[in-house]
């Protein structure tokens, strides 16, 4: 499974994802898999990569936490939570998301 978070340059909720992302990872038996963060430097980056708002989590370069119609952009996201919007997603939701992958064989 390969993980890869995309952010903006100075995105205020990378330390929050990569912590719920860890914890995540460890709640699902995959304390082994690590993940790789990367900077996307403009909006020409972003259409390539798939960024599709700062953090964008993919999980083998499929965005579980997808939209449908949503476009490519160097901006903020936020995420629907039990808890309302967030600038993350909460670590159950990753896990669910990361349990999905591994059944799927990382195909979302």
């Amino acid at each position: 499974m390969e993980i890869e978070v995309l952010v903006v340059p100075g995105c205020p909720h990378r330390q929050l994802v990569e912590e719920r992302l860890r914890l995540a990872l460890d709640d699902a038996g995959l304390d082994v898999t690590g993940f790789t963060t990367r900077v996307v430097a403009d909006q020409g980056e972003a259409e390539r990569c798939g960024l599709t708002g700062s953090p964008t989590i993919l999980i083998d370069g499929c965005d579980p936490f997808a939209e449908p119609g949503t476009t490519p952009s160097h901006a903020c996201r936020m995420y629907r939570t039990p808890h309302g919007l967030a600038g993350a997603p909460e670590a159950e939701q990753l896990r669910q998301a990361l349990a999905a992958a591994a059944e799927d064989g990382g195909r979302l």
